[in-house]
């Protein structure tokens, strides 16, 4: 037997400076408001429409979330033009896609087609905001499968852990219900599509970005073209207030026989914007926001406690939040839990190295610049900016911000947004197996 030296690791080429993409801006008559990039090397053309869409807080909002949701569903099943399969036909001739969907906060349009295509795929944009017609048999058809797949994904742990989730931490704001029920649903008819459609589907407010092999001006002038007719009398609704949330136990759902637990723990995190936001995210990547993260090295590569645990940060406009999911073996869940109540505790309390915060600072940086190289990245990225309020700059200001953190930045960061005491913790798990061990590390509340 020889032994292998190791060879040397080369030490990483220092990052280069982000080049921005010069972005042409202009609001329309109609209050909608267009940005354009271009970016050569592939001859296709990406849009992405953000609506603010979001649902009231009480009773009211649980209706309009089945209704938000089948809207769009159907969007896309038929105007007073073209039926659901002509539509698709044509986008298709155009060599385009285009979808829809909705969510908490916003109604979103994703599309991609040949640049020639470009006028031919707004022009049928604009047909689908100002004539959707939700035929009755679409509307039916795609409400009868919307409660199939309620009852499935209310079978699964991950979803009834992430319902039960977003309910502690936001009560009965629009953010603490993804998903209607299927009663809600049932009640929804097309007449009720095509009033809220003409309600709340408007132009002011609403922001459209462009990202293709064409000049900028070019694009806004196809965009004016073709919705320049779409107009509206409703303004753009804003998402409530997040409430606060309450201290509380660590909650438990029974989930007899199941062979493993399912962990989720959530808090409030800083926003883009926020000055602490670069020294969070480089702490939570040291926690566990990569594979090379403390975290997964401890309960993963170390213990074997679980496959994929991850420390993810979302941005919803109203607040954002971090999110730490785990699927754990059942005779290891207390174990998973201890372990990740002190990696969080340690990221809190004890400075994190220079190694570690330089290379999560690599892997930030780099993501970003992954994220944004494609023409559908740059789309999807700048419209996830501007939405949050921010501009290009953005591209350029993140990576210097990044760079600027000290190790007791990132300490201050953990202490303040990753402390365990902070957090709320929801587990589905077998009550009868994991009650007992969790009850001596956490309270427990069981539902």
């Amino acid at each position: 037997m020889t032994t292998v030296e190791k060879r040397p690791v080369p030490p990483l080429a220092k990052p280069r400076t982000a080049k921005l993409p010069s972005v042409a801006e202009r609001t329309l008559e109609n209050g909608l408001r267009v940005l354009a990039v271009r970016r050569p090397g592939v001859p296709l053309a990406e849009l992405r429409l953000r609506i603010p869409f979001a649902g009231p807080s009480g009773r009211s909002g649980r209706s309009f979330t089945a209704q938000a949701s089948l809207l769009g569903d159907t969007l896309l099943s038929g105007t007073d033009q073209r039926d659901a399969a002509q539509l698709a036909a044509d986008v298709q001739a155009l060599g385009g896609q285009l979808s829809a969907s909705t969510d908490a906060d916003r109604l979103g349009f994703g599309g991609s087609v040949l640049v020639g295509g470009l006028p031919g795929l707004l022009g049928i944009l604009g047909e689908v905001l100002t004539g959707a017609s939700y035929p009755k048999r679409e509307v039916l058809g795609e409400r009868d499968r919307l409660v199939q797949e309620l009852a499935i994904y209310r079978s699964q742990a991950a979803v009834v852990a992430r319902e039960a989730l977003l309910r502690r931490l936001y009560g009965d704001h629009p953010y603490g219900r993804e998903l209607p029920s299927a009663e809600e649903v049932e009640d929804v008819k097309p007449s009720s599509l095509r009033t809220l459609h003409a309600k709340r589907v408007a132009p002011g407010g609403s922001i459209l970005t462009i990202v293709g092999d064409l000049p900028p001006n070019k694009a806004i002038a196809h965009v004016e073209a073709a919705l320049s007719g779409w107009t509206a009398s409703s303004k753009a609704y804003d998402t409530p207030r997040l409430p606060s949330t309450p201290d509380q136990p660590a909650l438990l759902l029974d989930r007899p026989g199941a062979v493993q637990t399912t962990l989720r723990m959530a808090a409030s995190a800083p926003s883009r914007a926020d000055a602490d936001y670069a020294p969070f995210v480089l702490a939570n990547l040291v926690f566990g926001g990569y594979f090379s993260s403390r975290w997964v090295a401890n309960i993963r590569e170390d213990k074997g406690y679980t496959y994929s645990p991850h420390a993810q940060v979302e941005h919803p406009p109203a607040g954002s939040r971090v999110t730490i999911s785990a699927d754990v073996s059942t005779p290891t869940t207390a174990p998973a839990l201890l372990e990740t109540l002190y990696e969080l505790g340690r990221v809190a309390t004890t400075a994190v190295t220079q190694g570690e915060l330089d290379q999560a600072r690599r892997y930030a940086v780099g993501s970003l610049a992954l994220g944004t190289s494609t023409q559908a990245g740059l789309a999807s990225t700048l419209s996830q900016l501007a939405g949050a309020g921010l501009g290009v700059e953005y591209l350029r200001d993140y990576p210097k911000q990044l760079a600027a953190v000290t190790v007791e930045d990132a300490l201050a960061a953990g202490s303040r947004y990753l402390a365990p005491n902070r957090l709320t913790t929801v587990l589905v798990g077998d009550v009868d197996q994991v009650q007992a061990p969790l009850r001596t590390l956490v309270d427990l509340e069981l539902e």
